[in-house]
């Protein structure tokens, strides 16, 4: 088997398996792809869903948020266009309409 597949990247396991055009490590649980698709341009960012969200994309919020600094809030259900995805915390960086610049947590929206 470990002929075919390659093995895991972060554990070493030779038992990988390929599930959905990803390869999956049943040992640490690890998931990635492999070649050339597995080179990306920016961070791998997931809504609350697990959908894959891309710098563009509309997402929705599913929860009130607080705009720190201000008593404004972001209700529920603002549909929100995605400028750009960035490494840390807050990982979604856009702009909402009556509020500004902002940056969100992708586990607070979903894709529109």
């Amino acid at each position: 088997m470990s002929d075919t597949l390659p093995s895991c990247p972060q554990c070493q396991s030779e038992y990988t398996y390929e599930d959905r055009g990803l390869f999956v490590c049943p040992s640490c649980g690890h998931e990635w792809k492999a070649g050339a698709e597995a080179a990306q341009d920016g961070p791998l960012v997931r809504d609350a869903n697990g959908n894959q969200l891309q710098d563009g994309d509309y997402v929705t919020l599913i929860k009130d948020l607080k705009v720190k600094g201000s008593s404004s809030v972001a209700k529920i259900g603002t549909k929100v266009k995605i400028n750009r995805l960035v490494e840390g915390d807050h990982n979604i960086d856009c702009k909402i309409d009556g509020i500004g610049a902002m940056m969100l947590k992708s586990e607070f929206v979903k894709k529109a």
